[in-house]
């Protein structure tokens, strides 16, 4: 997976890597070229007393030496833009993958994991890339090079670097074999240690309420532990190739000097010879310490382009249709056949057999007790869900056999988390229809009773609004969020438990104000509070996910036993509508 990740991610930047490959190889043949010349000086320069061969040779070094800078820096900065252009790529195709994800994949992969997959585990990549194109590409160059240019210079100690590298090679084989596993568990450990700390930010007010701070510390002080734990684990077995490989290099450079000096004293090599000789060793050996970097990184990066990979080879559940129905107007009748939801691995479905039927002008209330499938059925109309068995229609047509952009398109959802994005009012309010004009907006903020506090903010429509509208209050972000769904004059609404921040005069005023708004619409609400939804000209009960009464409000109270125990547990023997 590491491996087809890089080439696809790299290969529209052949170029760029044909450039780097070319600067490399100025740089390592200057590298190597360097000690032949030292060795001249000193054999044919030193030792004779030539002057100005010295400084003839010394000026060619010199020009080298210049010529490997400008190498070094041309392919170090070549390399970075390669591992830049590789992240923002890789990062790319993540976001979208996870943008055509529906509520599903989602759930199946966790957001701590999105995250952390989108970010850590594409840096690490990022950085193998950034050190493979600076490392990855010298070293065996140098290597090879480094091996012919040693035997140019004496073959009779070649056994030397045969022994070395061997040596070495095996040990860091065995250590990265037990590495693999290590930064595998390491990548999951940090998602575990995202999703407390997400955990913890986004209940921090149910926390102090129940006083759980001491629990919630000891949640994330186990699981930072346990990161802690396998990273020093791993982090210990990358500590010992430093000393490895330090070891074999020094004793490799005591094997040097001890049969050299016999051999320089038989008259057999000359001392530049040795020296270079030498030279080219350490050159060989940094080499394989390059590769053994190499090595380290590699065995997390494999890790990280495998969760990446999953990411993006998978497959969403909710695929628009190959030859997609589009029709030219869309009314909002929708229905339910026999819808059935099942989550995977579920034991039990959400939802089952749900038969409804809504037309334009109608508003369908949806009540249950929590976990009855409320929110399910709603995301089953807007397609954030395919149905297991049975069918959702929208104007006759299975939701299945529509473009997901046009049906998407005709349908305002405000879901039960209300939620807004970093920007200001307008740039939220526009959301679904960017030509909107002011007063549209103004209007619409009007009927979500949400204009007298826009109007008293700094800025008015231009008023900044933080991320997740956390700078506003809850009630003031539900009705900004049903503003939105109002500027985007869909269809068909699905109001999602949108009103449940809101006091009952606030409500009231709202819904009297919504309802010739969206007269011509279907509206589907979900809430707990029956005095929202005594009016509505359809009321469906769920009971742990079955449709046990659809009616008005006075049918059910007369024939659905669980809708009157619900209106009793509010209501009292107070029965008036609203």
């Amino acid at each position: 997976m590491l491996l087809q990740l890089i080439k696809t991610r790299l290969r529209p930047y052949g170029g760029l890597l044909a450039a780097l490959a070319v600067l490399q190889l100025i740089n390592v043949g200057a590298n190597l070229y360097l000690p032949t010349l030292n060795a001249d000086i000193i054999d044919k320069g030193v030792t004779r007393g030539d002057t100005g061969y010295i400084w003839h040779t010394g000026g060619i070094m010199l020009a080298i030496s210049l010529v490997q800078v400008v190498g070094s820096i041309g392919a170090a900065y070549m390399g970075a833009r390669i591992a830049m252009f590789f992240g923002r790529d890789t990062r790319t195709s993540v976001f979208r993958a996870v943008g055509r994800f529906s509520a599903r994949e989602v759930g199946q992969f966790g957001a701590p994991s999105l995250i952390t997959r989108s970010t850590n585990d594409v840096q690490q990549v990022q950085l193998l890339v950034l050190m493979g194109c600076t490392l990855m590409i010298s070293a065996p160059i140098m290597m090879v090079g480094g091996v012919i240019m040693a035997l140019r210079q004496d073959a009779g100690l070649s056994w030397l670097v045969l022994v070395a590298v061997v040596v070495l090679a095996v040990a860091v084989g065995l250590i990265v074999r037990k590495m693999v596993p290590g930064f595998r568990l390491v990548q999951t450990r940090i998602d575990t240690v995202n999703r407390v700390m997400r955990e913890h930010l986004s209940g921090v007010r149910v926390i102090r309420a129940f006083t759980r701070e001491p629990y919630e510390t000891g949640r994330f002080g186990t699981a930072t532990d346990e990161l802690t734990d396998i990273s020093v684990r791993v982090g210990s077995l990358m500590m010992i190739m430093f000393p490895l490989v330090f070891m074999v290099m020094n004793l490799s450079t005591v094997g040097v000097w001890w049969f050299g000096a016999h051999q320089v004293a038989a008259g057999d090599v000359q001392i530049g010879s040795l020296s270079a000789y030498m030279t080219y060793l350490i050159q060989i050996l940094m080499s394989v310490m390059m590769a053994t970097f190499m090595f380290m990184m590699i065995p997390r990066a494999a890790v990280a382009a495998e969760r990446i990979g999953e990411v993006v080879n998978t497959e969403p559940s909710v695929q628009a249709p190959s030859e997609p129905v589009t029709p030219e107007n869309v009314r909002g009748v929708v229905e339910l056949k026999g819808a059935t939801m099942q989550y995977p691995g579920a034991d039990q479905p959400v939802l089952r057999d749900i038969n409804l039927y809504a037309e334009p002008g109608q508003t369908v209330a949806i009540i249950g007790s929590t976990g009855s499938g409320k929110s399910t059925l709603l995301s089953l109309i807007a397609r954030l869900f395919d149905a297991t068995d049975g069918q959702v229609l929208v104007d006759g047509v299975d939701v299945r056999q529509l473009d997901p952009t046009l049906l998407w398109g005709h349908i305002g959802i405000v879901p039960q988390k209300a939620y807004l994005f970093s920007g200001t009012v307008a740039s939220n309010l526009r959301y679904g229809n960017p030509d909107a004009t002011d007063d549209e907006l103004w209007q619409a903020l009007e009927v979500a009773q949400a204009r007298d506090f826009v109007e008293r903010l700094d800025g008015g429509l231009d008023a900044p609004i933080n991320q997740g509208g956390t700078n506003v209050s809850g009630g003031q972000r539900q009705r900004l969020c049903i503003a939105r769904a109002l500027v985007a004059a869909p269809r068909i609404y699905l109001f999602d438990d949108s009103f449940s921040a809101l006091d009952l005069a606030t409500d009231q005023r709202l819904r009297r104000a919504l309802a010739p708004r969206v007269h011509d619409a279907t509206v589907f609400i979900v809430a707990q509070r029956v005095s929202t939804i005594q009016g509505a000209d359809k009321i469906v009960v769920l009971d742990d996910g079955d449709a046990v009464g659809v009616g008005r409000h006075e049918e059910l109270l007369a024939t659905c036993p669980p809708y009157r125990e619900i209106v009793e547990s509010q209501l009292g023997g107070n029965e008036e509508v609203a």
